[in-house]
């Protein structure tokens, strides 16, 4: 066979040379972990592939699959590529009309549905998808007594291609050879920031591209294990984990369910992991709270033995000589107290780390750097692939490593990011008018503000359009100090205002309920709700003292003067959030323009009204006081 150079030949050879000997993937169910060998990796996609072409799959057709991190994705991903196929990613948690608009807006004519909760949906809007031809489930509990005609299980469509093989041998190897590295095999709509998702279309070529990027940083070896955690709705898992285990062997671990993330991960103790920079605040947040919750003693050796790890790992970054009794004294600390607390959270095997999705806090990255975790930030889109290779060997906190060899990268006088190279996509899928404007003469403009220092290493700052200056010219990058806040446990979200037309920078917070209200408990403050907690003058005193701690490391011009704990926190399905998590700025301005513009008046209170919707279909309304709190101002309400 000649040298691979599409996704599914990458999975025949795969098979060729590790066969039963290996195994592919193993996923936990019903507290026992399954493991699949590459034989049985490759002959559920074949006789997948094999039953949807004998249902009408045809070359270049899209079929949509809605589902969690399970082997089944995987299967059905490879098999609609193998056939010609292009695979569209849809989230789990998109609510029906946005399920509608990616299925329709794709043209898809197969959708391979998880579960119960997924084919209702589907059923719900079958009838506005005239191309839909059949919804294929792989879960079938609570499904056995449904009888539309439309459905199928996914056993089912396997046990097709089977009797399909047996009056076509050798098809699916005839069919996997005459996929094209150029050809599209991946649909994958972006997260939305700025209105409806655009469909960006990957190809063969595309996919191995930023493979060889992330290699480049990981080392990957066929002894490595992985963790499938990351929706593959999103393209991080592509790279990440499903086409570089198919070009270097290693296996994937896959949870559960999405609650047993924690408790899988330390069962599996991957060599290389990938999380969204929201989950590593969310694990720093949980670590943190664990700390402050755990006996005097026990905290006092974690940050005595926390001061020592910052001194060693700043000395490294620094490329200084560290002494010897600082090195034993570091050694001494990993044994007591980080080595376990590793352990505890699933990262005692670790050697790489990756943050997609945004860039981690500085105060982050030193966090898990010196207890043991080394991170990487990783930085591209959708419709680029990776454009840094950072490296444990040169290593720099804020950057995001140096541009791939087989990439281009400059910065225009706007400070925009723009590149090229064999990792672009090949463009929004019906919009040509969109792909012209991001592709100028071979360059794809990101949208992202950044700079290349002197040493080639790429840095990310945020978003043009969320990049401004404020008075006296002072560089505002809201992004950034959001991340540094987010080191805090007890801030889970948060949203920073500052422009040229605003007097000073303000920010709207959701509180971490969960370490919140642990923390309530402890300092006997007596809360009811949600709403309740955020509103206590003690949670304000508590969260003031985290942007008075990021304020200290900001110009004056960009300190946060008055900041309000919201009543709810950011949610994506009311179009708050994307997908993804990325915050929608634009809409979230609009929707709380009247507490925006409480907060650079002269008020120290604002009412606001929220739309809540019941377990049984009603809406009603809840009115809630929002108190504004100046941040130079007393601690009083």
């Amino acid at each position: 066979m000649k040298e691979p150079d599409t996704i599914p030949q990458f999975l025949l050879r795969a098979y060729q040379k590790y066969g039963d000997s290996r195994v592919a993937l193993r996923k936990k169910e019903l507290g026992v972990w399954r493991s699949y060998t590459w034989k049985e990796y490759y002959q559920h996609v074949k006789h997948f592939c094999l039953g949807l072409v004998s249902l009408g799959l045809e070359r270049g057709d899209k079929v949509a699959i809605i589902g969690d991190n399970e082997p089944e994705w995987y299967f059905a991903n490879l098999a609609i590529q193998a056939a010609g196929g292009t695979t569209v990613g849809i989230y789990t948690d998109s609510a029906a009309p946005e399920v509608k608009y990616i299925v329709g807006h794709s043209d898809s004519k197969f959708v391979i549905a998880k579960d119960q909760e997924q084919v209702d949906k589907m059923l719900a809007i079958k009838d506005e998808l005239p191309l839909l031809k059949r919804v294929i489930y792989w879960d079938p509990r609570g499904l056995w007594n449904y009888t539309d005609p439309i459905l199928m299980s996914f056993t089912e469509v396997e046990e097709m291609g089977r009797k399909y093989e047996e009056t076509h041998p050798g098809c699916f190897e005839e069919l996997v050879a005459q996929t094209k590295p150029e050809e599209p095999c991946l649909l994958l709509y972006t997260s939305g920031t700025t209105g409806v998702p655009k469909g960006a279309l990957i190809s063969h070529k595309s996919l191995i591209a930023t493979t060889q990027v992330t290699a480049e940083t990981n080392r990957f070896t066929e002894s490595d294990s992985s963790f499938s955690f990351l929706p593959p709705a999103w393209a991080a898992d592509h790279y990440y984990n499903i086409v570089p285990q198919l070009i270097y062997g290693f296996t994937v671990h896959f949870p559960e369910e999405p609650e047993t993330v924690p408790e899988n991960l330390r069962e599996v103790g991957p060599k290389v992991l990938l999380f969204g920079n929201r989950q590593w605040e969310m694990t720093a947040a949980a670590i943190q709270a664990r700390i402050e919750a755990s006996s005097a003693l026990s905290r006092f050796l974690f940050y005595r033995f926390l001061s020592i790890a910052y001194k060693v790992i700043e000395a490294r970054f620094a490329k200084k000589k560290i002494s010897f009794w600082l090195k034993l004294l570091y050694k001494l600390g990993d044994i007591l107290v980080f080595a376990p607390l590793r352990d505890k959270h699933g990262f005692a095997k670790v050697r790489v780390c990756h943050s997609g999705g945004g860039m981690l806090s500085p105060d982050i990255m030193k966090f898990f750097w010196a207890i043991g975790v080394p991170i990487l930030n990783g930085y591209g889109a959708t419709e680029t692939g990776g454009l840094g290779v950072p490296r444990l060997d040169d290593f720099k906190l804020e950057s995001v490593g140096k541009v791939p060899p087989q990439m281009e990268v400059k910065i225009t006088p706007e400070g925009e990011i723009i590149c090229r190279g064999p990792s672009i996509f090949l463009g929004y899928y019906k919009d040509p008018e969109t792909t012209q404007k991001v592709m100028r003469d071979g360059w794809f403009h990101t949208g992202d503000a950044g700079y290349i220092d002197e040493d080639g290493h790429l840095y990310f700052w945020d978003r043009v359009k969320d990049l401004t200056e404020l008075a006296g010219g002072i560089k505002f990058a809201p992004q950034y100090i959001e991340s540094r806040l987010k080191f805090s446990p007890y801030i889970k979200d948060v949203m920073v205002i500052g422009d040229p037309e605003t007097p000073y920078v303000t920010a709207i917070i959701n509180i971490d309920f969960d370490n919140v209200s642990k923390w309530a408990e402890r300092h006997h403050v007596v809360f009811t709700t949600y709403v309740d907690l955020a509103g206590k003058d003690q949670v304000y005193d508590l969260i003031q003292k985290d942007v008075e701690r990021v304020n200290t490391g900001l110009p004056e011009a960009a300190k946060i003067k008055k900041f309000v704990i919201l009543h709810k926190e950011f949610d994506p399905d009311e179009a708050e959030l994307t997908r993804s998590r990325k915050l929608r700025r634009g809409f979230l301005k609009e929707k709380y323009r009247e507490l925006l513009d409480a907060m650079y008046g002269d008020k120290n209170e604002v009412t606001v009204e929220a739309q809540v919707k019941y377990r049984d279909g009603r809406t009603g309304k809840v009115t809630t006081t929002l108190k504004i709190r100046s941040v130079n101002a007393a601690n009083k309400s």
